[in-house]
């Protein structure tokens, strides 16, 4: 069985081919008018796309999960559960969370939606944590400690006058859904562990206006804002190499 944290470059080319299931499924779905869907009726169009382009959804490999995406709207922090009873409206903005497992290896990716008339606050948000995911791939070169990516993640939300809720951690991928090392998107996580080729991390920032509370709903995976502060996500799949990194998603 492979283990490890570093993977060869014909590991990293298959994680890459899961990877680009998830890119195409982001294109369609930024075509999408979610306005007036419910989040389950989102959810089926991830996984009837993910199944068609010869992947599997790998959040079904998840214990007691039987969704193909997490899909958290507004102050849905993370990890919210499709229902056909959460319609989503104009002026929210959603953050849907999805994995895809093709011929073994694993690739993970979210994005935070704006659907209709979204204000200008949310808005920059939404940008400023698209803006923050780049800058921590930016950072993201061989020998480069692991703690780079959250004192870059935290440097930028503050310039931004935003803050990072760094309880929300990334993971290692690629034999599995999640694996070591830990990636934290705050500072002063004091991990030096340095990057090597070869690594492939999932680099997953949730941004807020400021910092606040959050509690998990009674499903078991929900986790809400406890004042109500809307929340974004955006997470990438990147591969470290000599060269320097390469987004696989």
């Amino acid at each position: 069985m492979k283990s490890g944290l570093i993977k060869s470059s014909d590991d990293i080319k298959r994680i890459a081919e899961a990877g680009a299931v998830l890119r195409a499924l982001f294109e369609v779905l930024y075509t999408l008018d979610f306005e007036g869907l419910s989040t389950w009726k989102v959810d089926s169009v991830v996984e009837n796309f993910i199944n068609s382009h010869g992947g599997r959804p790998s959040f079904l490999t998840l214990p007691g999960y039987r969704f193909a995406s997490c899909i958290s709207v507004n102050d849905e922090v993370v990890h919210g559960i499709p229902s056909k009873k959460k319609i989503i409206k104009s002026g929210d903005i959603v953050s849907i969370d999805a994995g895809v497992v093709k011929n073994g290896y694993f690739a993970d990716a979210c994005r935070t939606f704006t659907v209709g008339s979204v204000d200008e606050e949310l808005h920059y948000l939404v940008e400023a944590n698209r803006s923050a995911l780049k800058k921590a791939v930016s950072v993201m070169e061989e020998g480069a400690p692991l703690n780079a990516i959250g004192n870059e993640i935290s440097a930028f939300a503050i310039k931004s006058s935003l803050v990072i809720l760094d309880s929300f951690t990334g993971h290692g991928v690629g034999y599995a859904l999640h694996e070591e090392p830990v990636v934290f998107h705050g500072a002063g996580s004091f991990n030096d562990l340095k990057l090597r080729s070869g690594m492939v991390l999932a680099v997953e920032p949730v941004m807020a206006f400021k910092n606040c509370k959050y509690q998990k709903l009674d499903d078991g995976w929900t986790v809400k804002t406890a004042d109500g502060s809307p929340t974004s996500q955006f997470e990438d799949t990147i591969a470290i190499t000599e060269n320097g990194p390469v987004v696989l998603t």
